[in-house]
């Protein structure tokens, strides 16, 4: 059995602070600094974000995700727009309307996919579905990456999809929750997997990357940006205690640690997977790309391993959902495998 504060699965938001956000949190709070973003720390941390991207970016802090996509895809609409978004994607699924509130009633325009994954064949088919005065004009298209399956998108096909936006003067966002898992994933550089693929906006997360809280929403094409910053402040998205926002990510950025623990957490869901599919009743529901681990098996086998202390989600297609956190500690995901196995054996006899 588990302890109410043991290691747990069901989502990486569970998972504490990273020491090297919470040494840069700590050197931020030392004496005082200007408000609303005018300190050194944010400088250095969009810098660093520059640095890192190789372009001149403009950057952008959230408390969020949900507020970092909803102002970004705002800030690309207008209220008669329409966005083009995967069935799954987190906009439309977990967002409670955010963007269609921010951006005053651009709809969202749902394409039914079996994997979570966009393509440029569907992304034309829904954005010359209707071409009439009476239908929400396509103007953006959004990307999960990596998808809320697990999936990742490699970067031909994010060039494919960049390349039917511009043929349909479509711009193109990232919602990168768990951006630096698809870095990890696919061992490119985040400039080949934003901009230098097409990306306008993306939505960078933190929060799932070993901060406390915290996105960053960067705007590769400046014209994009404009006024940016007042759709922050009156969304109630600028700190004004800024420094406590950026300063966790110049301790990410400039140790590396951004990456290192994706791929810890990534390497983690993959030892996971290998370890359990040879199950009977288990099968993966989605290839393994990231740091999610979607399985399906009998509702029976899922009660069972919550009442051994398990927390997991059931979620797409009725699965169970594994997350893996940068903290992931491999005694607790062997301890998961045993319970794993036991169950399957228990049901068996």
């Amino acid at each position: 059995m588990t302890s109410d504060d043991a290691q747990q699965f069901a989502s990486d938001n569970y998972s504490g602070i990273c020491p090297e956000a919470w040494a840069a949190m700590e050197a931020a709070n030392r004496g005082h600094a200007p408000a609303y973003g005018e300190d050194a720390w944010t400088n250095r941390a969009a810098d660093a974000f520059r640095a890192l991207f190789e372009t001149p970016c403009q950057v952008f802090f959230a408390f969020n995700g949900t507020a970092a996509n909803a102002l970004a895809l705002a800030s690309l609409c207008q209220s008669y727009h329409s966005v083009i978004c995967a069935d799954s994607a987190h906009v439309e699924t977990d967002e409670c309307g955010a963007p269609e509130f921010f951006s005053n009633g651009s709809k969202l325009l749902s394409v039914r996919t079996a994997s979570g994954k966009l393509t440029p064949e569907a992304i034309r088919a829904t954005a010359t579905n209707r071409t009439d005065i009476h239908f929400p004009k396509p103007r953006v298209v959004t990307l999960t990456q990596p998808t809320e399956t697990g999936q990742v998108y490699d970067l031909a096909e994010l060039r494919a999809i960049s390349s039917v936006c511009r043929e349909l003067g479509l711009s193109l966002h990232m919602d990168g929750a768990r951006f630096a898992n698809a870095c990890a994933s696919l061992g490119c550089s985040p400039a080949e997997m934003t901009w230098q693929a097409g990306i306008d906006v993306l939505c960078f997360g933190g929060t799932k990357n070993g901060m406390h809280a915290g996105e960053a929403v960067l705007f590769f094409n400046a014209a994009l940006a404009e006024d940016f910053g007042y759709r922050c402040k009156q969304a109630g998205q600028l700190a004004s205690k800024m420094r406590f926002l950026a300063a966790p990510w110049v301790g990410m950025l400039e140790s590396g640690a951004w990456l290192s623990h994706a791929r810890h957490a990534n390497a983690c869901a993959r030892g996971f997977a290998a370890a359990i599919t040879d199950l009977p009743e288990v099968e993966l529901m989605f290839p393994v790309q990231a740091n999610g681990v979607f399985l399906r098996m009998p509702p029976d086998r899922m009660e069972a391993l919550r009442r051994r202390g398990w927390r997991f989600y059931t979620f797409i297609g009725g699965g169970a959902r594994f997350m893996f956190a940068w903290d992931a500690d491999p005694a607790r995901v062997e301890a998961l495998i045993r319970d794993l196995r036991a169950v399957a054996r228990d049901r068996a006899a």
